[in-house]
């Protein structure tokens, strides 16, 4: 399980939304779910009520309240997420990662690990071997991960803005004209 809050990631289509609400039983989540994806993945995030008894508990014993109704609501529901995961992977052709919120815990379940091909010369792989090295990463894989972590939380603002701007250049081709055939 990863608790990394997922980025980069755009909000599906209503009628995409409204697919998944169709086929989530009720009460799974408290409200509908937010769900992402790239070009790889959906993702589906839904928020599960906070157990009642832990409310006016300390942090300590609210967190791990939370952590046991996520750990059960993953258990509980594998069977039903996996069969909406496969009827979803053949309509909308990506894989389904599923996630929850419980209070402030926020939990994204197994989720693909895609690998990219790249070419780095002689001083980027020094800085990845350098990482490994140092023990902060297991393999130049790992370490390129790391890298990509460290670029989008130090410069998150300036990644969101460049996702804004695609986002608009996105918009103006839909709005484009369509090809003539002839």
């Amino acid at each position: 399980m990863q608790t990394d809050p997922e980025a980069g990631m755009r909000n599906v289509s209503s009628t995409t939304l409204g697919w998944f609400v169709g086929q989530l039983p009720d009460g799974w989540f408290t409200g509908p779910p937010e769900i992402t994806y790239d070009r790889d993945e959906i993702l589906v995030i839904g928020t599960l009520a906070e157990p009642e008894q832990a409310r006016d508990a300390d942090e300590e014993t609210r967190r791990a309240a939370c952590r046991g109704r996520v750990e059960a609501f993953r258990e509980d529901t594998r069977a039903a997420r996996m069969r909406i995961a496969d009827q979803a992977e053949a309509k909308f052709g990506r894989k389904v990662a599923w996630g929850v919120r419980c209070g402030d815990e926020r939990v994204t379940f197994t989720t693909l690990s895609v690998p990219v091909m790249t070419r780095l010369r002689l001083q980027e792989r020094s800085v990845l071997d350098t990482l490994v090295e140092a023990n902060v990463a297991r393999s130049r894989s790992e370490a390129l991960a790391w890298c990509v972590r460290l670029v989008r939380d130090h410069e998150g603002d300036w990644i969101d803005q460049l996702r804004e701007a695609l986002a608009h250049v996105d918009e103006a081709r839909a709005g484009g004209p369509e090809p003539s055939s002839g």
